[in-house]
């Protein structure tokens, strides 16, 4: 093989010159340099430097109120506001409170320890759905408390109650129900109003005695249905006590409970009996509308001790004038022959009418019109 000193000396040379190009400047790694300079010094800055702002410039100046260039603020701060109420809603020289009129005392009610429409502070426990009504410390019942008293001398003869279902519904027509009735029926509301409050309050402020309306289950449930909150057969009892919480909780001032349907619920002993039981122990009582013969409710109410009565007729089961007199004539002979006699009456207007007119000639017949409660045992 052929070395350098074999080479020929112009071969020599052409790779001496090869050797000896252009010079290569090392750029990368400079800028790399450059960089890990840089950073460096940012870190250096940071750790070294007590610059919270980042070094943005800054200026301190005093926090000063500014309302007092603000001439409404000002205004509003140095003088009570007036708020103007509704002169339709809340009459002038009145209050929220004060406009509506508190019930009238009956059978031991205070208006002046009145709370959730007209119940007594004594006998409400507090859930999560509202007051419920319950017993007080000292014994004394909601049904003691809440009920019209009876009419003087009504006690010896025969008395007729009339209790008129399903108010609370239409707050005009219940209104105008509450205006038209004498002051002894006995009022029914259903727990599904919107205007409980105003209904409730009214019919009290009216005298009248107050019930609540609860939806138990019927035989062909669900096709005949009362309602969301309706109790039912077959349920837990926890179950069905948590929805009569809730409905006992709509309004105060009730001295008892009346069913809204129910021929199922009430035939059966092993569902009926809590509600029965925590009727009696809340001093509440219980109407059953008669509407079904099967009922156990007056054995259940008995054990329990919780006052009872059992209605006689369904007064307007068919709805025209002639129908229902004759209904509540029928409704005075009952009276005459047993001494005493419940009807229930639906809230319809001709319903209504017909009550009043009936009622104003109850007295010529040697009958006395009562509230429910007075026929409760």
């Amino acid at each position: 093989m052929p070395n350098d000193l074999s080479t020929p000396l112009t071969g020599r040379k052409r790779r001496i010159r090869d050797r000896s190009g252009p010079f290569h400047f090392p750029l990368a790694r400079l800028l790399f340099a450059v960089i890990a300079l840089i950073i460096g010094g940012a870190v250096l800055r940071i750790v070294l430097v007590d610059a919270p702002e980042g070094g943005r410039p800054s200026l301190d100046a005093a926090i000063t109120s500014t309302r007092d260039g603000n001439v409404v603020a000002n205004d509003v701060a140095s003088r009570p506001a007036t708020i103007t109420a509704d002169s339709e809603q809340f009459p002038a020289g009145t209050s929220p409170v004060s406009s509506i009129a508190p019930p009238p005392a009956a059978g031991g009610f205070s208006a002046q320890n009145s709370a959730h429409f007209g119940a007594l502070p004594d006998l409400s426990e507090e859930t999560a759905n509202g007051p419920i009504p319950r017993m007080s410390n000292a014994g004394l019942t909601p049904f003691m408390a809440y009920r019209r008293a009876a009419p003087s001398g009504a006690d010896s003869g025969p008395r007729i109650a009339i209790i008129v279902t399903g108010l609370g519904i239409n707050e005009q027509g219940s209104l105008d129900a509450i205006d038209a009735l004498p002051k002894d029926a006995t009022l029914a509301f259903a727990p599904y109003g919107r205007s409980l409050g105003n209904s409730v309050a009214a019919a009290r402020a009216a005298g009248h005695e107050v019930m609540l309306e609860i939806p138990m289950e019927p035989f062909d449930y669900p096709q005949n249905d009362p309602g969301p909150h309706t109790i039912l057969t077959g349920e837990a009892p926890r179950a069905n006590l948590e929805k009569l919480f809730w409905l006992m909780a709509r309004f105060g001032g009730y001295f008892g409970v009346i069913n809204n349907m129910g021929a199922r619920f009430t035939a059966s002993a092993a569902d009926m009996a809590p509600v029965l039981e925590e009727f009696g122990a809340r001093g509440l009582g219980y109407v059953d509308d008669g509407s079904s013969n099967r009922s156990v409710a007056a054995q259940l109410a008995g054990t329990n001790n919780v006052p009872f009565a059992r209605a006689s007729l369904m007064v307007d089961a068919n709805p025209a004038r002639s129908d229902i007199l004759a209904a509540l004539a029928s409704l005075e002979e009952r009276a005459l022959a047993s001494g005493s006699a419940i009807g229930i009456v639906s809230a319809l207007p001709i319903s209504v009418q017909a009550i009043s007119d009936w009622a104003l000639e109850l007295d010529a017949k040697g009958i006395a019109l009562v509230p429910a409660s007075a026929l409760m045992k």
